[in-house]
């Protein structure tokens, strides 16, 4: 059995294996049926045999697949280290070699001056004016003294996102300062370009794109927390844009240095020392107190720059903590002001970055905890005002994305409890955020309160929209509440207690609600009362008077069964049961609505319905000239006096926590009545 399998498997595993030759062949040899259900057999244990291998081959391929991502992980990793070590490297050698040559350069440069002492800058700064005169609005740029034209082409300017071309553009490299100018579609003389931006050769790094293509002779320039890219002719001129930029800017900083070195025998003259052996203790001039030497103090704005572009928020307030104690205790000179002058505008940069991170427009869908890097950087920075406000929007944003997101279902009662668990889970979610992050900043809970507040009315919205505005019966309405009810005052457990603007917010929407079911009730009575025959129900049926024996014990009336008669007659008016099951639905209904703004409304909605059956009862008494009818009535009014009207004032009592007077005082009319049935006295 096992070779004739290896026989099977090797000729449909062989590379010339023709299924329709091999079909026709199999069906030639065999003799009946039954050898045909063999072979199929033999095939179908085959194919179970080869899914079998599939799958432990799978499995086995799997885990060596989970091995190499991790051996490709540790080895990316290692490639980045050693880049960071030869990127290291690479700024040690041009530091020596760049203090190797400054000697050189500098007195190459005197004798350059001295030779030609203004030619070279006046040449250049000619040919700028002359090239600016070709671009509209750029009449102040040569207002700078010294400014003068390093390089200038034609570029093409690409879309970041999605690398579509946006616009032609030509580029002019000024010695301080980088202009970006677009392209007239309708030129005007000599006009050729109109400005588009500028931008100071110290507020932007340059950095190049590989080629990928169709993406070639690219490079990018990043004006934190913005970027631009830019496309040239051939690569040739790519390789000269990037190195006169570089250079330029090397340049800048080189000059901006030798300037600041030379304004230091400006400050003022250090006196005579003294022969007085008292003055030795004499404290010295501020600017020889605060040393700015050390290595990181000097690095520390391009250290920030690259923090910032490598999304490390951590180290760059770390550096900020670092320098703010190392000068905690420094007297003010003119050098730490520059120094905050440039550390001051690295965290401007720093904070837009920040407040982009939590702005409503990044990705919602981490949570609150995803907030939690940029707004505790926003804290250590001394901004927990602006962090609060931002994360508060953030998670307003949040929740309102989650609740139009919801699908709405055909059943209400499954949208609000679908509604519920997304609001309030997120609310609770944010509030627990929002007591980790600013446990030191008590001052912000109130704006947490108020936050609360207004994201109350978002779910209000929606949740009356849905509930009250569709027009649901009372009893749908009601379960909803109730849900939303029980979800709300689980907050109680963070200590934070929105019931009461929830019932604030719902009033409104809950007392038209009770009215317009005490309308529907009203004229319903009003109705029956109308085709009243007062003539015993016959329920045909023993189920039938089972299923109302069950609704009249559920609705709290255990004495029914008092007026049931023989076989399936009930000793009471089809109106009056039908009355009674309606306003004890109502009842229970309101009681789930309940809270203590509703309780006239509530309480006043009870006695008119009340009212209208005991009105037709008191009318029926008084018209009706028959015996036998009018001890029928009269039953029906001891039904309503002795059994409902007591059910309804202790359920009222028990759900509302104080009895009812105005239910008393109806009650007492009604006996009244019932006593006297010939009285004209009224019940209005």
């Amino acid at each position: 059995m096992a070779d004739t399998g290896n026989r099977l498997r090797n000729l449909l595993e062989s590379p010339n294996f023709e299924p329709q030759s091999y079909v026709k062949q199999l069906s030639q040899q065999s003799d009946g049926d039954r050898d045909l259900q063999e072979h199929r057999q033999k095939i179908q244990t085959l194919a179970d045999e080869t899914a079998q291998n599939l799958k432990k081959n799978v499995y086995k391929n799997y885990r060596q697949f989970i091995e190499t991502a991790k051996e490709i992980s540790y080895l990316e990793s290692e490639m980045y280290q050693l880049s960071h070590i030869l990127t290291e490297q690479k700024s040690i050698m041009e530091s020596i070699t760049q203090s190797l040559l400054s000697s050189d350069k500098d007195e190459t440069a005197k004798e350059m001056l001295a030779a030609f002492p203004k030619e070279t800058e006046e040449v250049k700064q000619r040919t700028l004016t002359t090239l600016l005169e070709k671009v509209e609005g750029c009449k102040n740029i040569m207002e700078t003294p010294g400014r003068y034209l390093v390089y200038n082409g034609d570029l093409l300017e690409y879309d970041a996102d999605n690398m579509s071309q946006i616009q032609k553009v030509h580029a002019f490299l000024m010695n301080d300062c980088l202009l970006i100018a677009t392209w007239l579609a309708n030129r005007r003389g000599a006009v050729k370009y109109k400005y588009n931006a500028l931008y100071d050769l110290e507020s932007f790094a340059v950095v190049n794109v590989k080629d990928n293509p169709p993406m070639k002779d690219m490079f990018k320039i990043l004006m934190f927390p913005d970027s631009r890219i830019f496309k040239a002719e051939n690569s040739k001129i790519k390789k000269e844009w990037l190195e006169i930029l570089e250079e330029t800017k090397k340049n800048k900083v080189a000059k901006d240095k030798n300037k600041k070195e030379e304004e230091v025998p400006k400050s003022p003259v250090r006196q005579e020392v003294s022969t007085n052996p008292f003055d030795k203790d004499e404290p010295l001039d501020s600017e020889e107190l605060v040393d700015l030497s050390p290595e990181w103090i000097q690095e520390l704005p391009e250290d920030l720059d690259v923090c910032i572009a490598q999304r490390d928020f951590e180290g760059a307030v770390d550096l900020l903590d670092k320098l703010n104690e190392y000068l905690k205790e420094q007297p003010v000179s003119p050098r730490v002001k520059e120094l905050r002058v440039k550390v001051d505008e690295r965290v401007r940069q720093l904070t837009e970055v920040l407040v982009f991170e939590l702005s409503p427009d990044r990705s919602l869908r981490g949570g609150p905890k995803a907030t939690r890097r940029a707004v505790s950087q926003l804290i250590r920075l001394g901004q927990s005002t602006k962090a609060c406000e931002l994360f508060l929007n953030n998670r307003a944003a949040a929740v309102q994305t989650a609740i139009r997101q919801l699908r709405i279902e055909g059943a209400t009662l499954l949208y609000i409890q679908k509604l519920c668990n997304i609001f309030f889970t997120s609310l609770l979610e944010t509030a627990r955020e929002f007591e980790m992050d600013f446990a030191g900043n008590t001052g912000c809970y109130s704006a947490f309160v108020v936050w609360s507040r207004s994201v109350m009315n978002m779910f209000v919205d929606a949740f009356t929209k849905q509930v009250f505005d569709s027009k649901e019966s009372l009893s749908t309405a009601a379960e909803c509440v109730k849900f939303a009810s029980e979800h709300c005052k689980q907050l109680s457990e963070i200590g934070l207690d929105l019931d009461f603007v929830l019932q604030t917010l719902l009033v409104r929407d809950i007392r038209a609600a009770l009215q317009s079911q005490k309308d529907i009730i009203i004229e319903a009575t009003k109705h029956r009362n109308s085709e009243e025959m007062w003539r015993r129900m016959n329920l045909m049926t023993p189920e039938a008077l089972t299923k109302l024996k069950d609704e009249m014990r559920s609705c709290g009336i255990g004495s029914f069964d008092q007026y049931t008669g023989e076989d399936c007659w009930v000793n009471l008016s089809y109106t009056v049961v039908a009355f009674t099951k309606q306003m004890m639905a109502f009842l229970e209904e309101g009681l789930k609505l309940y809270f203590p703004e509703l309780h006239m409304v509530f309480l006043e909605s009870l006695r008119e319905i009340i009212l209208v059956a005991v009105q037709h009862v008191d009318y029926s008494l008084r018209c009706e000239q028959e015996a036998e009818k009018k001890a029928f009535i009269l039953q029906n009014a001891s039904f309503l006096h002795e059994t409902v009207l007591p059910v309804v004032e202790r359920r009222f009592e028990e759900g509302v926590g104080k009895p009812a007077k105005q239910l008393q005082d109806l009650r007492k009319s009604s006996r009244s009545v019932r006593v006297n049935p010939d009285s004209t006295t009224s019940l209005v």
